[in-house]
């Protein structure tokens, strides 16, 4: 996986921690450089987390599945792209405060970062060096959340299904390339 591809796929995966950024930005009465760090970073160490956690799993199991590792890095990030695109369209709006308690933060960051655990497990099927790929796609996410919470507390819940669309789009993408690229189309 080539810088462009980690950097596509970063973005990607943030998606999810910026529309839950810009919502956080939203119900602010104001953004303070500090509020912005706070939600970044932990946005941002679950984000590289998790996919260090699933490539550790997927590890362990690389040796029985490398036949099928394409087909399985396809449905993964076909099935959470298609799962980010389902919540761009929903009507059914989301409730957010504006805490950046440990527990209500720990919750979202969790939340956000579970489709990254399923990336993690991609990652070890697809050889890649994981510690370089997960600690940009911390930092990645970091600087979408900062700028997620200024763009809430800015423009308001304008951008935040934009968000989540691109983010599943750009997903189901990158596992369709990785099928394709197998099956030798590319």
């Amino acid at each position: 996986m080539n810088l462009a591809e980690l950097l596509i796929l970063a973005v990607g995966l943030s998606m999810d921690a910026f529309a839950v950024s810009i919502c956080k930005g939203l119900s602010m009465p104001k953004s303070t450089f500090k509020k912005c760090c706070i939600v970044g970073l932990y946005f941002g160490i679950f984000q590289a987390g998790m996919p260090l956690i699933g490539y550790f799993l997927g590890v362990q199991f690389k040796e029985y599945i490398t036949s099928i590792d394409h087909w399985i890095a396809f449905i993964l990030l076909g099935i959470i792209g298609i799962n980010m695109i389902r919540e761009a369209l929903s009507k059914e709006q989301e409730c957010c405060n504006d805490s950046l308690d440990m527990k209500s933060m720990l919750v979202l960051a969790v939340a956000t970062s579970i489709d990254a655990l399923a990336i993690g497990v991609t990652f070890a099927f697809l050889s890649v060096d994981i510690i370089p790929a997960v600690s940009f796609i911390g930092i990645v996410t970091f600087a979408c959340s900062f700028i997620g919470v200024k763009i809430g507390n800015i423009f308001g819940a304008r951008y935040k299904s934009k968000a989540e669309l691109a983010g599943g789009i750009i997903l189901i993408l990158m596992g369709t390339k990785i099928l394709l690229e197998h099956l030798g189309v590319f």
